[in-house]
């Protein structure tokens, strides 16, 4: 099977979606089959080494000529060569650092632009993405990495022979509602108007394909689950004898939580039961994270408590393996609805048993697992007995814990991830006549 999969990347920080793609390219490659991922807007940030095909892939839609492209009508007719000097990594990374600087009518403008990118002022970005993709890779399935990418399918289809095209489902529900109108309307209608062209739309939990289908008006059963998976391999048992530690491994935003982790951490020392347990923070923090995270290193030390918080910004994928086995529990109490929730999996591949908001996706992998349970959402105060009443049971621990590394080993690991997509994409394949290679 030859399969190209379209990617947008970050350019600074750990980012699910890409993880994902990444760790189930390497896996689909080393199963025989032959596969590629180009980068769209910007390079990828992974905390694992890419194919060495993937790392030489050009990037499209470059997010300072997507930028330029959209403002200026002279860039639209620049040389390839200096289109080519713009899409430098290092220039793009650089970029990346200051995107929270994007106004909001700018990320609007630029997602309707995608959506509608035959129409749009982008075309050129267009042309070259098609003609990689004829003359390169001549891919038999191409896979989108998020519906918000699903604009592309109309042209993809026209020019690449009716090319089956798989769209995944990343959470694009809570960028789409922060535009401002009308780009928030007209980006939803028009991302279901395009989505009608795709041949399988997938969403990575039962949560999130619900939610999608109920927001885009579509059948029952248009959209399927097929669960975001994670490489086992570099993930150690829990650490027994150290500190007892709350721990959490997610950007560090208010979005993610983690104003609200901070201030159940708080009420927990308050109540006096653990005094010495730690509180370890990890994750992605951008420039545009720094101003939050300051704010809450201020109420930590107003709380006389930074001593027995610790902060890991930017860990690399060892550094994230081992940050994991140092923990007694894990919360990541997320304020959007979350489609999945990589870092629970990642939590309970290293034996920790985790502690989260009975909403979103979470409670769909705690019963998949059995490696976590869930409290009401939004109640601090059912956080901190939540963590009480783990750490005052040593052996609920271990059990909880074992039973998350054995649920994530039979229900998300990378081979059940690639063994469903490589079902998935025959299945069209067959459907269309195109038996897979």
């Amino acid at each position: 099977m030859k399969v190209t999969f379209l990617t947008a990347g970050t350019g600074s920080y750990h980012c699910g979606a890409c993880m994902r793609d990444n760790t189930l390219v390497t896996s689909l490659h080393k199963a025989g089959h032959e596969v590629s991922l180009l980068p769209m807007y910007l390079p990828m940030q992974l905390d694992e080494e890419a194919l060495p095909q993937v790392q030489r892939a050009p990037i499209f839609f470059g997010g300072i000529n997507v930028y330029l492209q959209q403002k200026f009508r002279i860039f639209r007719h620049t040389p390839r060569w200096l289109d080519r000097l713009m899409n430098g990594r290092g220039l793009l990374r650089s970029a990346a650092k200051r995107s929270h600087m994007t106004s909001p009518r700018d990320q609007g403008e630029m997602c309707l632009a995608m959506l509608q990118v035959e129409e749009s002022k982008l075309t050129k970005e267009l042309d070259k993405l098609v003609d990689w993709l004829e003359h390169h890779e001549r891919p038999e399935v191409i896979a989108l990495s998020n519906s918000m990418l699903c604009g592309l399918t109309r042209e993809l289809k026209k020019r690449l022979g009716d090319i089956p095209v798989i769209t995944f489902f990343q959470g694009e529900d809570t960028f789409l509602d922060s535009l401002p109108e009308p780009y928030r309307s007209k980006s939803w209608e028009e991302m279901k108007e395009r989505l009608a062209q795709c041949d399988v739309l997938v969403a990575p939990s039962r949560f999130y394909a619900g939610l999608m289908t109920e927001r885009l008006g579509l059948a029952e059963g248009r959209i399927e689950v097929l669960p975001n998976g994670i490489n086992l391999e570099g993930y150690g048992d829990r650490r027994e004898g150290g500190p007892q530690a709350i721990g959490y491994l997610a950007r560090m935003s208010r979005e993610k939580g983690l104003g609200d982790l901070v201030d159940a951490y708080l009420l927990f020392q308050e109540a006096g039961g653990f005094p010495s347990c730690r509180l370890r923070i990890a994750g992605a923090c951008t420039l545009g994270d720094e101003e939050f995270v300051e704010e809450q290193k201020k109420k930590i030390e107003r709380a006389g408590l930074s001593e027995l918080v610790d902060w890991y910004p930017n860990v690399t994928r060892e550094e994230k393996a081992e940050f994991l086995r140092g923990l007694t529990v894990f919360s990541v109490p997320v304020q959007y609805p979350e489609a999945f929730g990589l870092y629970l999996v990642e939590a309970m591949a290293s034996g920790v048993p985790v502690v989260n908001p009975a909403a979103w996706s979470f409670p769909e992998i705690a019963e998949e697992t059995g490696g976590g349970r869930v409290v009401a959402a939004g109640d601090l105060r059912a956080l901190v007995r939540g963590w009480e009443e783990l750490l005052a049971d040593p052996a609920e621990i271990v059990a909880m814990g074992e039973r998350g590394r054995r649920g994530v080993e039979e229900r998300y690991s990378v081979a059940a991830m690639r063994d469903g997509f490589v079902e998935i994409a025959g299945r069209i394949l067959a459907a269309a006549g195109r038996p897979d290679s």
